[in-house]
């Protein structure tokens, strides 16, 4: 029996996920016919059709879209097995690019992407800062940090929970929170709210027995920016709602202080999403997985 080429796997993996032989030889920069002849003998090997081809099109076939999901799997655990000994061996190299928000930027990752480059001192890290959510297939990004409230919807990409963040409220220590004994007394108080074009003006509170309410406000200050945030509430100009951790050390400096503490105005769970397409590059292994050991610590307050 003729031996296991990886190269065919490899290739082959390349011409189903970009959708064809021009755009893998594209991608890949190496002429089609090379491509084509590695397809070609792979399917000698298998005595099997995984692509049919046209002079205008190819279409895989049943037996190749089966065969694809062993294919991938086979050059991940490859992928997976180089890039953990280059791992020990402190000799990973390469680009790796990150996409999250400005909060998640200043507040979480500042420190830890100064360390992993540390770490990993041939590795380079793209860092795109914002607050939409972006197309990672489109864009080239390899991966990016969401934060969501409720499930993400079921797509084609990788999602490695990271955290799950709790939201609080938060004002001056001067403001008079003595006059704030229930979530309804909020209403006559002044607000301060995350997202500038956020379309709804309420908070969702939810007592630690499990009670929930939901209160109207009209902010005064709607922002992108945590920071704003924080200096306006810090200032007396009213109460905020913001990821705890996110203000920890303005509660250890007494700057800011907690509002209806036995209340909180939600969870967020903060996911690292990461295209198919991008595979098991070393450098973005690395980052997956030193985010996944790491990133929690960062966000999880007492």
């Amino acid at each position: 029996m003729p031996s296991v080429d990886l190269n065919d796997y490899y290739y082959f993996v390349h011409v189903v996920e970009k959708g064809g032989f021009t755009r893998a030889s594209e991608s890949l920069g190496i002429p089609k016919s090379r491509l084509s002849r590695h397809i070609v003998q792979l399917e000698k090997r298998l005595d099997t059709t995984l692509i049919q081809r046209t002079t205008r099109q190819s279409k895989i076939t049943e037996f190749g879209t089966a065969f694809y999901q062993r294919a991938r799997a086979v050059i991940d655990q490859a992928e997976l097995a180089e890039a953990e000994l280059k791992r020990k061996k402190n000799t990973l190299s390469g680009q790796v690019s990150l996409s999250c928000s400005v909060g998640v930027a200043q507040f979480a990752l500042k420190e830890l992407i100064a360390r992993f480059m540390t770490d990993n001192p041939q590795i380079t890290v793209l860092q795109q800062v914002t607050n939409q959510n972006i197309d990672l297939i489109a864009s080239g990004v390899d991966m990016s940090i969401r934060g969501h409230s409720d499930p993400l919807p079921d797509s084609t990409l990788i999602q490695r929970s990271l955290a799950v963040v709790e939201w609080n409220l938060f004002a001056a220590p001067d403001y008079p929170i003595d006059e704030i004994t229930s979530p309804e007394d909020l209403t006559s108080h002044q607000t301060l709210s995350l997202g500038w074009q956020a379309p709804a003006d309420h908070w969702r509170l939810e007592h630690k027995s499990g009670a929930k309410k939901n209160i109207q406000i009209a902010p005064r200050l709607k922002s992108d920016d945590m920071v704003t945030l924080k200096e306006a509430a810090g200032t007396g100009l009213g109460i905020v709602a913001l990821p705890a951790y996110t203000c920890s050390d303005e509660l250890s400096s007494g700057k800011l202080v907690k509002v209806l503490p036995e209340w909180h105005a939600g969870q967020a769970t903060l996911s690292l999403m990461m295209p198919r397409k991008s595979g098991f590059a070393a450098p973005i292994v690395a980052l997956q997985e030193f985010l996944q050991a790491e990133f929690a610590d960062f966000v999880t307050t007492d």
